[in-house]
C-alpha cells in the first residue's frame, strides 16, 4: 500500500508542477490548430498511442472530424488538415515518419513531447512540452534508458510523460468545449451506443 501510495504522490506532484509550467501562447495555437482543421488525425506509438485515441474519442465526441494514424479507415492527410504528434522523446520513428510524411502533405503538426528540440519538435508548428522524468537528461539518455527498461523512479519508462499528457489533453478538450459552446449533453449524443 505504501508503495502505491508514494508512486501517486509522485505523480500527483509532477502533475502540479508541469500545469504550471505550461506556455499560454503554445497552448493556445494548439487550441486553435485543432479549431481550424478541416480535419484532425491523432499519432501515437505505445502507450503514448493510447493516450492519443482517447483524445481522438473525445474530439470525436465534441464533433471534430478525426481519425488515428494507422487505423484502416484513416483517409489522407492534406493541407488543410492538422496532425497531433504525441512521443516522449520526439524520436520515435513511426511517428516522426508518419509526421514527416504528413508535414510534407502540407498539414499543420501540433507535436506534444518532452524534448522540443528532438526531431518531432523540430517538425512542430505547434509543440507542447511536458517534461518526463528528468528534464536535464539528454534525448538519447532518454531513449537508450527506455529500451533498456531502466528507471529510478517510482513511475517507470514513460508514465509521468504519458500521464501528463493524458490530463492536458482532458484539459484541451474542456478547453474546446467552452470555445465550441458544448455542454457535455452534446458529446452524450455521439457516445457509443453499440458496445
Amino acid at each position: 500500500m505504501e508503495e502505491v501510495r508514494k508512486a501517486m504522490a509522485e505523480i500527483f506532484s509532477h502533475l502540479q508542477k508541469t500545469q504550471e509550467e505550461l506556455e499560454r501562447d503554445q497552448v493556445e495555437a494548439f487550441l486553435q490548430s485543432l479549431i481550424q482543421a478541416k480535419r484532425v488525425f491523432v499519432l501515437g506509438a505505445g502507450r503514448s498511442g493510447l493516450v492519443g485515441k482517447a483524445f481522438a474519442m473525445r474530439l470525436m465526441h465534441l464533433g471534430i472530424n478525426v481519425y488515428v494514424v494507422g487505423e484502416t479507415i484513416t483517409p489522407a492527410i492534406r493541407s488543410e488538415d492538422a496532425v497531433v504528434a504525441i512521443s516522449g522523446s520526439g524520436e520515435t520513428d513511426l511517428v516522426v515518419g508518419a509526421a514527416s510524411i504528413a508535414k510534407k502533405a502540407g498539414a499543420k503538426i501540433a507535436v506534444v513531447t518532452s524534448f522540443p528540440d528532438s526531431r518531432l519538435g523540430r517538425m512542430g508548428d505547434v509543440v507542447i512540452v511536458l517534461p518526463g522524468r528528468a528534464k536535464t537528461e539528454t534525448i538519447s539518455e532518454y531513449v537508450e534508458r527506455e529500451l533498456a527498461g531502466e528507471h529510478a523512479s517510482l513511475a517507470p519508462l514513460g508514465t509521468l510523460f504519458e500521464i501528463s499528457c493524458m490530463v492536458f489533453l482532458d484539459g484541451v478538450i474542456s478547453a474546446l468545449m467552452s470555445k465550441l459552446n458544448k455542454q457535455e449533453k452534446d458529446l452524450k449524443e455521439r457516445h457509443a451506443n453499440v458496445e
